[in-house]
């Protein structure tokens, strides 16, 4: 093999080589409660861990993961088994977490090493409100996105419920809220909640404004009560 070819091999597995290694470490989510009163984190993957005001909760999460979520919920009660309720983001009476949890919640949603190895990763309120949250990377230098308006003070009287703020879409169940068949746009109600958190996901179809990505191999934070 002559020096060039050799060089070309060399090069060739470096690349190959650096995208292995950022494609296939697993993603650090450090997830704080910053609000005042106690939540109980929920994730999938990952389960569910109680937390103080103040207190951090770090979970590894494989590449390749997507349909991932993380949520606070809030007025929870569990036994020493684990087992028992919260009032918003139950996922099933259970502390540790393996489906989604109850409307309405905050959503940090994500899909990591995704197309050209991108993270695709929104705040959506597609399932109501809960608690304000920051979703950020913590490595790199792509941008991170924010929900923090005073979304349950100055909810709609018809979308209020214990603890929350309902999405239009789990009071009406209508295609028009829910957008379960053929084109939909935003409603009075989607735009109540954009207006306040432009960075979030207010509809089933509003995904040009409320997408965003990062490399492959970015480590990222999620903030309640930022």
């Amino acid at each position: 093999m002559n020096s060039f070819n050799l060089l070309i091999s060399v090069s060739a597995f470096a690349l190959v080589s650096t995208f292995l290694v950022h494609s296939t470490n697993a993603a650090i989510f450090d997830i704080r409660n910053n609000c005042p009163y106690t939540v109980w984190a929920a994730a999938v993957p990952g389960g569910g861990q109680q937390l103080n005001s103040g207190q951090t909760w770090t979970i590894n999460v494989n590449p390749g993961t997507t349909g991932g979520r993380v949520w606070a919920r809030t007025g929870c009660n569990f036994d020493g088994n684990g087992r028992g309720g919260c009032q918003t983001g139950d996922c099933a009476g259970v502390l540790a977490c393996t489906g989604y949890g109850q409307p309405p919640n905050t959503l940090a949603e994500f899909a990591l090493n995704q197309f050209q190895n991108l993270d695709f990763f929104d705040i959506s309120l597609v399932d109501g409100f809960n608690v304000p949250m920051d979703f950020s990377p913590t490595t790199g230098s792509c941008r991170g996105i924010q929900c923090t308006a005073d979304i349950n003070g100055q909810c709609p009287s018809q979308l209020r419920t214990n603890g929350g703020c309902n999405n239009p879409c789990t009071v009406f169940k209508t295609d028009e809220y829910c957008c379960n068949s053929g084109n939909c746009g935003p409603t009075d109600f989607s735009r109540f909640f954009k207006d306040r958190c432009p960075d979030a996901y207010s509809y089933p179809k509003d995904d040009q404004t409320s997408t965003f990505t990062c490399p492959g191999g970015t480590n990222y934070r999620v903030v309640f009560c930022p």
